[in-house]
């Protein structure tokens, strides 16, 4: 079946929006399409510095013809009605049929040729771009996210005719900038519209481009005996700057290796695009780079690689002189600086700050096995790098740098590790810290963000996190999940709390105070508490796990997250067996009879009783309640909620066969009652190790 062919044509596309633009492109005009009536056989979307395209196989020359049916007014009613109904039909009123006292319209269009559909449907894409910013130029309307110069839209091998703002649509695009041919070159269709491109030096596919930089960078580092270091996101970059991608190996002055690895890195990868390169034998940096160049130069790239090894020196003599200069002023003394920075305007300045970070690092070490002490220094020190001159250069290494600074200095080891460590973990794949002071100060300053926010009324609402307390949440979850220590969440909050209004807060203005929550700790506590939860289960179902188990865990108010976890994976595990899934339907069963007959009044309390003419599935359900009970306590002391779990299983066959075999509703009182007694047994042995009616099921 014929194909189309679309082609946008533009000025350099920026790299980070290139594969989002390629989705959306495809989106779209699926979207468009199945609006037609079409359903594509194949659909395909590329995107590179200069272009976008896409390909769609499968489409008939022209649209089916139609009918539709259109439901009206009912019979009599207003002609007002009536003739609205008439007007956005295009028929007559002898032309309405009627069927159940109700007038309905059926209306034949006749198909479409499929490049008069295209040409609207790519007039519309094209306006209606969901670029994150585009502009205008020149005297036309259009916006776009560059100047767009040609459209290239070809269907079953002819030129789809149509105008968009001056840009006429045509079969011709263009090579590379520089390596290609002058001229325009005639595509009819996706094969010669590839080969075209081939040869004229522009590698269509980002993954192919990717793969060409990664296999040709490795292969000039190996010929040298060096090794690449290999960085996705930069790749991701630099593949989305050349059509014709060319990594060139170069030098850089090795007096350079002095500085700390993380600002060469930072300064390639963030101000140059360069992969830095490492000497196997030593696994340390090596003083050369690799740049990926959009053109096979006739030299090599002898000239490019010593004209980007200059840019590369005077940014690393820049970072030097920061390096050097930093290094005469001691942490400590930074701090005063810190009094004129303002973190909140709600909130108070850095200093302040960081004397609430303190504070409360020194409450948690014990609580992670940390020395309060060295967990305190940590703490004071670990914003001061903020008013270094290197990190105002690179911001991006805050805490690192204040890592290297307290060991120039001679701090111990561990109060560099902890300053370096505490912004720690950055995103979902980042590394959490391990040292007890590191952890400390880690989750103190998390926690001083998140307790700070809520208190002024900063929460995040849908998508909006401006303060990204949704990360610092999920922070000191990983954090306090990776530690594997018992530490009360409700303990810590309240701890910050309680140390925010009796430290912070001058007496006699407690009420004019912005901290919103000083009246209610505990409303304040249950909320970030539920803040937290919402967080856990996002991890929980990110490793595959059921939010409701959360909830059902949760609900028993424990909020030691390393209990919790171990809970859900036991119940889950529970879950999906047999004995599991029934005993769940059981304890519903029972569930809602109690929730029927408390509604009568009906609330016996006491055990049930073992009642010598009761039915043998009765006495048996009440012997296996006395003999676990005990049991299931015990495992819960100790933690062993798999044990937990394996003694409710054994409830299964009774609980069973206490539905099938006896009626709970019994004529006679005392039976009635000692049968509800024997349910909420039920329901409260369960009810130890999980809430399960918050279970789905």
């Amino acid at each position: 079946m014929p194909q189309l062919l679309l082609e946008l044509f533009s000025e350099e596309i920026p790299a980070r929006m290139q594969a989002q633009a390629a989705r959306d492109l495809e989106r779209l005009a699926r979207e468009k399409l199945a609006e037609a009536g079409f359903l594509p056989e194949a659909m395909a979307s590329f995107a590179g510095p200069r272009r976008l395209t896409l390909v769609v196989e499968g489409l008939p020359l022209a649209q089916a013809d139609r009918t539709e049916e259109r439901k009206g007014p009912r019979v009599g009613a207003p002609e007002q009605a009536i003739d609205g109904f008439l007007r956005s039909t295009g028929l007559t009123r002898n032309q309405l049929t009627e069927r159940d006292g109700v007038w309905f319209a059926v209306i034949a269009r006749t198909g479409r040729p499929t490049a008069d559909i295209i040409a609207e449907m790519v007039d519309q894409i094209v306006r209606a771009f969901p670029w994150p910013k585009s502009m205008k130029w020149g005297t036309g309307s259009l916006r776009w996210v560059r100047p767009l110069q040609r459209i290239l839209c070809v269907f079953a091998g002819e030129t789809v005719p149509f105008e968009i703002d001056g840009i006429a649509s045509a079969d011709l695009t263009e090579g590379h900038r520089v390596m290609g041919s002058r001229a325009a070159f005639r595509a009819r269709n996706f094969d010669d519209y590839a080969a075209g491109l081939k040869a004229n030096f522009v590698v269509m596919d980002a993954a192919e481009r990717k793969a060409r930089i990664i296999a040709d960078a490795r292969q000039v580092c190996f010929a040298r005996n060096l090794e690449l270091v290999e960085d996705e996101g930069l790749l991701d970059e630099v593949a989305g700057l050349a059509e014709w991608p060319v990594p060139i190996l170069g030098n850089m002055d090795p007096a350079f290796l002095d500085l700390p690895p993380e600002v060469i890195r930072t300064s390639m990868r963030t101000h140059q695009r360069y992969f830095a390169v490492r000497d196997p034998a030593t696994g340390k940096l090596a003083p050369h780079f690799v740049s990926v160049a959009n053109i096979a130069a006739k030299d090599g790239g002898g000239a490019i690689a010593h004209g980007n090894a200059r840019v590369l020196s005077a940014r690393l003599a820049d970072a030097k002189f920061f390096w050097d200069e930093d290094r005469k002023v001691r942490l400590e003394d930074r701090l005063e600086k810190l009094k004129g920075v303002t973190f909140h305007a709600k909130l108070g300045t850095l200093y302040e700050r960081v004397e609430r970070i303190e504070a409360l690092a020194r409450k948690i070490a014990p609580l992670v096995g940390a020395d309060p002490e060295l967990a305190a220094q940590a703490a004071r020190l670990c914003k001061a790098d903020l008013v270094t001159g290197l990190v105002g250069e690179f911001p991006e290494l805050q805490g690192i740098m204040g890592g290297y600074y307290a060991r120039a200095e001679g701090l111990p080891d561990t109060v560099a590790d902890a300053i370096r460590d505490h912004y720690k973990p950055q995103g979902p794949s980042d590394a959490v810290p391990r040292v007890p002071a590191s952890i400390a100060v880690a989750l103190a300053d998390k926690l001083d963000t998140l307790v700070g926010f809520f208190g002024i009324g900063e929460k995040p609402t849908g998508s909006r996190d401006p303060f990204a307390l949704r990360r610092s949440a999920l922070g000191v979850i990983r954090i306090l999940l990776d530690c594997g220590r018992p530490v009360s969440l409700k303990q810590l909050l309240h701890t910050e709390f309680e140390r925010r209004i009796d430290e912070f807060v001058p007496p006699g203005v407690l009420q004019e105070s912005p901290f919103k929550y000083h009246a209610f700790p505990g409303v304040f506590t249950d909320e970030v508490l539920a803040f937290f939860a919402d967080r856990l289960k996002v991890l929980l179902r990110d490793q595959g796990k059921r939010h409701d188990l959360v909830d059902a865990v949760f609900a028993l108010g424990d909020d030691d997250l390393v209990r919790i976890v171990a809970r859900v994976d036991a119940l889950s595990a529970f879950l999906t067996t047999d004995d599991g899934a029934n005993l769940l339907a059981g304890y519903k069963r029972a569930a809602n009879i109690l929730k029927a007959e408390e509604k009568k009044g009906a609330s016996p309390t006491g055990p049930a009783a073992r009642m010598p003419f009761a039915p043998e599935e009765e006495r048996a359900l009440v012997d296996i309640l006395t003999e676990i009970e005990p049991s299931i306590e015990l495992a819960l002391e100790r933690e062993d909620f798999a044990a937990a779990m394996r003694w409710l299983a054994s409830l299964r066959a009774p609980v069973d066969a206490f539905f099938d075999k006896v009626l709970v509703n019994s004529d006679d009182a005392a039976e009635r009652d000692n049968r509800l007694r024997l349910l909420i047994q039920v329901r409260d042995a369960m009810g130890r190790v999980a809430d399960f009616s918050l279970i789905a099921g």
